[in-house]
């Protein structure tokens, strides 16, 4: 799904993307809910960039990447967290291309995302490559997303990709060898 957003730059710049976990629902622009393998997700397009809520059995879980005023917590280029019965993966890299490739990136990208079932895009006025877009997916028993957030000013897109799912039990050792 694509959608142009009423809204104009809240996060200029890379360096202004901060993440957080566990933060509650912030104010959406446009949302996409989705129901993987019986986990409900959706996707939140913020006026600062992207919020995901997830929601199964086991409980709840939501990722911000925004900027966010008073955060102290910057972009990190990953995480791994246990939360209760959950495992959390997240990595993030920010790439730099000339203003040729960064307009073939983000058509490129916003095609991917904007025809997918599972794909929400918003296009920020004033340039048709000011974007955030989220793309989630099940696979292997854990949901997925990945995100991109495009700066066309700096030549700066950045890519996350986060896995949520239930925390795989340590082998259970068996009897010694004889």
């Amino acid at each position: 799904m694509l959608t142009t957003l009423n809204t104009s730059y809240t996060d200029t710049r890379a360096a202004d993307l901060a993440w957080a976990l566990g933060r509650e629902p912030l104010p959406a622009l446009a949302t996409l809910d989705l129901e993987l393998a019986g986990v409900k997700l959706q996707l939140r397009l913020l006026g600062a960039s992207h919020q995901v809520l997830v929601e199964e059995q086991r409980g709840t879980c939501s990722e911000t990447v925004a900027c966010m005023p008073g955060s102290s917590t910057p972009l990190p280029l990953g995480v791994a967290k246990r939360m209760g019965d959950w495992e959390y993966e997240f990595a993030a890299r920010v790439e730099v291309l000339s203003p040729g490739s960064f307009a073939g990136r983000a058509q490129e990208l916003l095609a991917l995302v904007s025809d997918h079932p599972h794909g929400l895009a918003g296009v920020f006025p004033g340039s048709p490559h000011a974007f955030t877009a989220l793309l989630a997916q099940w696979h292997e028993g854990q949901v997925h997303w990945r995100t991109w957030h495009a700066y066309p000013q700096d030549g700066q897109l950045v890519a996350t990709r986060t896995r949520v799912g239930a925390r795989v039990p340590a082998p259970q050792a068996g009897p010694p060898a004889a």
